[in-house]
């Protein structure tokens, strides 16, 4: 299951149109198929969740048919209503402390998630809707822009993690602040798929990170990560760490060596540790 399941996430994740929702529930499936109690293949995993991505966006477009929503803040009202009210997705703090938290079936399963993933339930049901909603990647804090910000229309920005709460500037640069940063209408642009999921996959990492017994999830998703067509290159001593941590002493220092070779060109004192690593890590066999 995971050679096809990575098969797969490789395929999409170099489509001309990736499908960051699609890829998300690819990235799951390793994990979430290993519960006795989900689906027995990927393929009806990933139909279960289509399955309730649409009949949350059937819902949507009844409120829709009975509201007509003609503003976007008419239009995040509605959502707010059906996905934050009806729906119940929403988060909270100790949301951050789950892995589930991160996967996108357990997310469409107990309606609770990082800000992240609930903006991506919040996308894709809008899309399936006939709405635009955007994610919007600020530092920190994942959330939507409702009218979407690309082409010059009006929107309104919502937070899915807080049940669809309409932000204004204020509300927006204090999130921004909390993660350490200052706000700049740049970070309103909308994410892009692959960005988006590479995300997705960080916050797993550092979740893993955290806990040293899960090094094998750490390196589930830092393997997942490099496939993606855009990664940052230190993702290959990550994984090569990684392989040492659980066991696999001669292809983790494998990897070392080769990420020696690229930092030769410009950071001979980098290279040269990691080829030290290397070495220990050879002798660990002995």
């Amino acid at each position: 299951m995971t050679e096809q399941s990575r098969s797969r996430f490789r395929a999409e994740a170099r489509a001309e149109h990736p499908d960051p929702v699609l890829l998300c529930l690819l990235a799951a499936a390793e994990h979430t198929l290993a519960d006795p109690d989900a689906p027995a293949t990927l393929d009806e995993l990933l139909t279960a969740c289509r399955v309730a991505l649409d009949r949350h966006a059937a819902a949507v477009r009844q409120a829709v048919a009975e509201r007509a929503p003609a503003t976007p803040e008419e239009t995040a009202a509605l959502l707010a209503a059906v996905l934050g009210g009806r729906e119940r997705f929403h988060g909270r703090p100790a949301d951050y402390r789950r892995l589930e938290s991160s996967l996108l079936p357990d997310v469409l399963r107990r309606r609770r998630g990082l800000p992240i993933m609930l903006s991506l339930v919040w996308c894709a049901v809008a899309d399936r809707a006939g709405l635009t909603v955007r994610g919007v990647a600020l530092p920190g804090h994942f959330i939507v822009a409702v009218g979407g910000p690309a082409g010059g229309e009006e929107y309104v920005l919502a937070d899915p993690f807080h049940g669809g709460r309409l932000l204004d500037r204020d509300d927006v640069e204090q999130l921004v602040a909390a993660g350490g940063h200052q706000f700049s209408p740049e970070l309103l642009t909308p994410a892009q798929p692959l960005d988006t999921v590479l995300r997705v996959l960080g916050n797993i990492r550092s979740w893993a990170a955290d806990r040293p017994e899960h090094a094998r999830t750490q390196l589930w998703a830092t393997e997942l990560a490099l496939l993606l067509p855009r990664h940052p290159a230190s993702l290959r001593l990550e994984r090569a760490e990684l392989l040492v941590r659980t066991g696999h002493f001669l292809a983790g220092a494998a990897e070392m060596d080769a990420y020696a070779e690229i930092l030769d060109a410009f950071d001979p004192e980098s290279a040269d540790r990691v080829r030290h690593e290397a070495r220990a890590a050879r002798h660990r066999l002995n």
